[in-house]
């Protein structure tokens, strides 16, 4: 099955959250236990400079891809993937325009592409304490 198409937009110096269900063909959640999943921001699909790298091995700040969705407290059961970007991380992000996609792995290592496409950034304004 091919990937979906999804476009989204990333406001900087805020906080991301987009939240997925991964279902079968009959509309039943797809356990995610014992998967992972990557996700990288580039400026065209060619580029060699990866933006952005996200990973189910999250980082301290919470960014990255979480199996049990963006709130961290559904259980890999219910098919839900959560991808979180923390303010202090889209605030370092500087690009325009970019392209996306997010693969998942299985334990079993069959990897799979859910989504793809562009991502536009949102200018922030307000930086810091007035």
């Amino acid at each position: 099955m091919p990937a979906g198409k999804y476009n989204f937009l990333i406001e900087q110096g805020a906080t991301f959250q987009l939240e997925l269900q991964y279902k079968d063909s009959n509309s039943n959640p797809i356990d995610l236990s014992g998967y992972s999943g990557r996700l990288q921001i580039r400026q065209t699909i060619p580029s060699t400079a990866v933006l952005l790298c996200l990973s189910s091995s999250l980082r301290p700040d919470g960014t990255g891809i979480n199996f049990s969705g963006s709130n961290g407290t559904t259980p890999p059961t219910s098919g839900s993937i959560g991808i979180y970007i923390s303010a202090v991380s889209s605030s370092q992000l500087t690009f325009d325009q970019a392209v996306y996609d997010l693969e998942i792995e299985s334990s079993g290592g069959f990897v799979t592409r859910l989504i793809e496409g562009s991502v536009q950034l949102s200018k922030e304004v307000t930086r810091g304490n007035c």
